[in-house]
């Protein structure tokens, strides 16, 4: 089978194209496609790859379809990432939401099954933590893209040269986001028994008249209210 130059030049263009395309995608999405990799990431990944490797291998004459479909699930991916940092339900419902698998210690097995892990699954992502011992975790919470975020028991830390002279405390409570991009958690305000008033008294305190105003507020583990409204 014998190729002329115009074939050629038909292939090296649709494969330009593609390259192009799928270069300006990813700009436009962001680094986020790649560093908190979702299930939804994941899944128009694969979408987006497979429609480009289609236009790489189909005849030339029916590549612009693949470009517009590149361009529609570009486009389609970009709309989702908008409205989800603009509607908190909807950024639930496309990534999902950290789950606590452990607390205080204790595993959290409902938490479990709603994720569809079993122990051996927790405990090997532990191990990918380089914790062999699950008594040396007070808080384990599993991300949206999969990866495990740790809070150990106070007697399991490494101790470091400015922990030598001191004492070892017994209080090992988390910091808990309370206000994100202007929403109330009031889900985590119930976890660590904090009422809604203490917290409207507290940024009044601080001049600030509505939380919907405020960017991001946590309750530190020392009790304090912490907040930040960017730069």
């Amino acid at each position: 089978m014998t190729m002329n130059w115009n074939e050629f030049f038909d292939i090296v263009k649709t494969n330009l194209l593609i390259f192009i395309a799928l270069f300006i995608i990813t700009r436009i999405l962001g680094k986020k496609q790649l560093s908190q990799l979702t299930y939804f990431n994941y899944v128009t990944g694969i979408t987006i790859g497979s429609i480009a490797a289609n236009g790489v291998n189909i005849e030339s004459n029916s590549a612009y379809d693949n470009y517009i479909s590149l361009a529609c699930w570009g486009i389609f991916t970009l709309i989702i990432a908008i409205l989800s940092m603009k509607l908190p339900l909807l950024k639930v419902a496309f990534e999902g939401e950290p789950a606590v698998v452990i607390k205080k210690g204790k595993v959290q097995k409902k938490s479990l099954q709603s994720l569809r892990l079993t122990m051996n699954d927790l405990l090997m992502l532990l191990r990918n933590k380089n914790v062999f011992n699950i008594k040396d975790v007070y808080y384990a919470v599993l991300e949206q893209n999969g990866k495990l975020s740790l809070l150990k028991e106070e007697s399991a830390k490494q101790v470091t040269k400015k922990d030598v002279n001191a004492n070892i405390s017994n209080k090992t409570n988390i910091a808990t986001s309370i206000i994100i991009d202007g929403n109330l958690i009031e889900k985590n305000l119930k976890e660590i028994n904090v009422e809604k008033k203490w917290v409207l008294e507290q940024l009044k305190k601080q001049g600030i008249k509505n939380y919907k105003s405020v960017f991001y507020a946590q309750i530190q583990d020392d009790g304090q209210l912490y907040i930040d409204n960017g730069e």
